[in-house]
């Protein structure tokens, strides 16, 4: 059996970082134990100015955003991007799509409303966190 294929927010991703016991914290931890997380450099950039951002210094020590980093870098599978994709309202949330159709995933976990309506995308299913949860894979 193949591991299911798995796009993450940003802000899914950095919302498992703040609230270790959240919806989002579940969900990550779901992905990373029973699936293959899947990323394009330009969501991988997008998570690393995030959480490099000097907004959150005050919120969670440095330390522990180096290691987020670092677990998720350990755990995805880079996809390169062979054909831009624009299909959301909000053309920020487009990599995000590109990472998932380049990259052969079965879902996205999302909280953004754009990237929702959009479920489902080409046949990769576009979920909330606790949507992804109850999932049956």
């Amino acid at each position: 059996m193949t591991r299911e294929r798995v796009v993450i927010d940003t802000n899914v991703l950095l919302s498992s970082l703040f609230f270790t016991t959240s919806t989002p914290a579940q969900a990550v931890d779901k992905a990373v134990t029973n699936a293959q997380l899947v990323a394009t450099t330009g969501t991988l950039r997008e998570l690393i100015e995030q959480l490099m951002s000097p907004k959150f210094d005050r919120y969670v020590r440095r330390e522990r955003r180096d290691a987020l980093l670092q677990r998720v870098a350990s755990l995805v599978e880079i996809v390169d991007v062979l054909q831009p994709i624009r299909a959301s309202r909000d053309p920020k949330d487009d990599k995000f799509l590109e990472a998932a159709v380049h990259g052969r995933a079965d879902v996205i976990v999302t909280g953004d409303g754009d990237l929702l309506e959009l479920n489902p995308f080409r046949g990769i299913a576009i979920l909330t966190p606790a949507k992804y949860l109850t999932r049956e894979t």
